[in-house]
């Protein structure tokens, strides 16, 4: 399955890149192709727009200011389950595009156990075996295809509520809400990463590259494997030419 899914994913990338390319600067490394960056937008989108209209069918009184977006009450209903499966089926091909670097290895686990210390700046690096992804972006990852499982499975028994028993269908309820709330979270949790908690990432998914400061800082396994360098020693060096450019823009004593 895994040479499958990988020549499908390489198939698609190839059809992508004769419409668009990634422009790669000076300075930065690719990482994520055109094909990759629609698809996590096609995602994001749809999870959006499922979240907001969910929200209005799930208290219209307390989110009554979200149901003109969907030009009312009823058409957000109509509307929740299309926007339901759009989600499903974009990240089906999402799935398949990071499903061979989504696997769990021993440095995720060792990332995990050192992630107080990384993610409060107490190191200055990740740890050193962190590749394309790290323990957390994993967890998400597998998270959401978790939920977008229930949420496929409950939404059709929702959805077609008259066929199958009441009890199974007050169950698809608790379920799907329970998977929304998970999912609520790690996209609050995934929005403060990719901004503000780790400035540069995204550009990662609007322009399809990183610095290699950012690179060698969150991912050194994946900054050596692609540049054949030391992410440690790019520090230092990168540390040393700040401090050489301070001290020449420092004005002589008199």
């Amino acid at each position: 399955m895994s040479s499958s899914v990988e020549r499908f994913d390489e198939k698609a990338r190839r059809e992508f890149s004769r419409y668009r390319q990634t422009v790669v600067h000076r300075g930065e490394l690719l990482r994520h192709p055109v094909y990759t960056r629609v698809l996590h937008w096609c995602v994001a989108i749809s999870f959006i727009l499922s979240l907001l209209s969910g929200f209005a069918i799930y208290s219209p009184w307390l989110y009554r200011w979200l149901t003109p977006l969907f030009g009312g009450g009823p058409t957000a209903r109509l509307l929740h389950p299309w926007f339901g499966l759009f989600f499903d089926f974009f990240f089906l091909f999402q799935f398949l595009n990071w499903f061979a670097p989504m696997h769990w290895t021993r440095a995720d686990s060792r990332w995990l156990r050192t992630v107080k210390a990384y993610v409060t700046n107490k190191e200055a690096l990740a740890p050193e075996d962190t590749g394309f992804f790290n323990g957390g972006q994993k967890l998400y990852f597998w998270t959401i295809a978790g939920c977008a499982v229930f949420f496929l499975i409950t939404g059709i028994l929702m959805w077609f509520d008259n066929v199958v028993n009441r009890w199974v269908v007050a169950v698809s309820y608790v379920v799907h809400d329970l998977a929304a709330l998970a999912m609520l979270a790690g996209f609050i949790i995934h929005i403060y990463e990719g901004t503000a908690a780790q400035p540069g990432t995204f550009q990662a998914m609007t322009n399809g590259t990183v610095t290699r400061e950012w690179a060698w800082t969150h991912h050194p396994a994946w900054y050596a494997e692609v540049t054949g360098h030391d992410p440690r020693e790019d520090l230092e060096q990168a540390r040393r030419r700040q401090e050489t450019e301070h001290q020449t823009r420092e004005p002589s004593s008199p």
